[in-house]
């Protein structure tokens, strides 16, 4: 029964979990509305660590929120997770920040999620997935305009979850469009898709390994 480390620093969450198998057994994150990541991760990870009454040695792998989001957020949370895989030389696992986002809408009925991520002014970094977290297009930087998902939106219901959904709503009046606000990516979500992808031994090269930023750096 394998315990893994997951980080979750894309955007202004500093969030922390520890997961066994499948299950978060500790979770630590400061879901505020500034970036705190380079004075409370190495805390948080040492916290659910010592909640757990274990020690880092007995992690079987750290998984990462590779992107899209903050630059310095996820600069912040990779090389954390890049020195522990070195240090304790242990697999590194890349879980998409998207679809580890999306699963925060539970929905039974069929329905579109779009995870999407502020990326300043009108843009948004978004996916779609189905109900069933099957990705369905393509990760984008976007900008929103009143049609944006218009051909989603025709079809069925779509959930909107994401620190961007708030440009969209002031937007948008389409009425399968069902809005889901104050929600940002959490290292909670991380424990399926992690536990997954270590079964599979599907890993990283922890030297080479890059976040996800999608655009490049804009500073200011």
């Amino acid at each position: 029964m394998a315990y893994i480390l997951c980080i979750e620093t894309s955007t202004t969450n500093c969030s922390v979990a520890l997961a066994k198998e499948r299950e978060i057994i500790c979770l630590e994150e400061d879901y505020n509305t500034s970036y705190s990541h380079a004075e409370r991760l190495h805390n948080f990870i040492n916290k659910v660590i010592s909640r757990a009454g274990i020690s880092l040695k007995d992690i079987a792998a750290v998984a990462v929120s590779k992107g899209p989001g903050s630059y310095t957020g996820l600069r912040i949370g990779v090389s954390a997770a890049k020195g522990l895989c070195y240090a304790l030389d242990i697999p590194l696992i890349a879980i998409s920040t998207l679809r580890s986002l999306a699963l925060q809408i539970d929905s039974e009925n069929e329905a579109y999620i779009v995870p999407m991520i502020d990326a300043r002014r009108m843009e948004v970094y978004s996916a779609i997935f189905s109900n069933q977290n099957e990705q369905l297009r393509d990760t984008k930087a976007e900008i929103l305009t009143e049609d944006s998902f218009k051909k989603y939106l025709e079809k069925k219901n779509v959930y909107f979850v994401g620190n961007g959904v708030e440009k969209f709503s002031a937007i948008c009046n389409a009425s399968n469009a069902i809005f889901v606000e104050n929600k940002l990516p959490s290292a909670q979500e991380m424990a399926v898709l992690s536990h997954s992808k270590y079964q599979d031994k599907d890993f990283e090269d922890v030297g080479y390994f890059e976040p996800y930023y999608l655009k490049d750096f804009v500073s200011g």
